[in-house]
């Protein structure tokens, strides 16, 4: 949906030292079949996603959904197959959401990016509640000049996509997104940023719907490689 964002994410792996091989033919990880009860395409998308990735050191995901259903599914997904749960179990101890993988493994003492302005920050929850992402975000974007992070209200709680949870339940879930909205409006912050597409599409959606065209909604990684200046992505 947002190359961008992929292009940011590699710019920020390569500014704190790695060697970034993306395979060409990769494609979802599963997750949509998986949370919709159609376990044999998602055990066919998991099953690829571990032959084209477990030959490497370290997996690193700029989605806490898409990390969280490696670390956190993929065993439960194939628990009943001794053999392909041990190369899952080794593949999900070496995959990591971005933020996650910057702050706490390579350690990035300054993130390449600047920003002027204030942000507010949303907690999306599979990469808070699955993965324990929340500190590390923060960490990162405090190094940049110029930004000030006002937080808003029940960042920790729920935009309302949650994938299938948006079609099934739509108006539980117009609710729960219009109340995010609100608590970021009430923030007073220029933009608010995150860490998961799912809840960037969702959020941008309902902002723009309720009439605010001002408040910026960035993915992290684009606020941190300096990115989110251009649309087009890297040049």
């Amino acid at each position: 949906m947002r190359p961008r964002i992929g292009f940011a994410a590699i710019r920020l792996l390569e500014a704190a030292g790695c060697e970034v091989v993306v395979p060409g033919a990769q494609t979802c990880c599963g997750q949509p079949g998986y949370n919709s009860g159609d376990r044999a395409s998602a055990r066919a998308l998991a099953a690829k996603v571990l032959d084209e990735f477990e030959d490497f050191e370290y997996v690193v995901v700029p989605s806490g959904s898409c990390g969280g259903m490696i670390r956190a599914h993929y065993p439960e997904l194939f628990r009943d197959e001794p053999r392909m749960l041990e190369r899952v179990k080794r593949l999900s101890a070496r995959t990591y959401e971005l933020t996650d993988f910057l702050a706490s493994v390579v350690k990035l003492d300054r993130a390449p990016g600047s920003f002027k302005g204030t942000i507010t920050y949303h907690d999306s929850c599979a990469g808070l509640r699955e993965l324990g992402v929340k500190a590390q975000p923060r960490r990162l974007l405090a190094s940049l000049p110029g930004l000030t992070l006002k937080e808003m209200e029940e960042a920790e709680t729920c935009c309302g996509f949650g994938g299938t949870f948006a079609l099934k339940f739509g108006e539980i879930s117009t609710h729960i997104a219009e109340r995010k909205c609100a608590n970021i409006g009430a923030s007073g912050a220029d933009a608010v940023v995150l860490g998961d597409l799912g809840c960037m599409l969702n959020i941008e959606g309902r902002l723009r719907r309720r009439g605010d065209a001002n408040t910026r909604v960035l993915h992290v990684a684009e606020v941190l490689a300096g990115t989110d200046q251009d649309r087009e992505g890297i040049r």
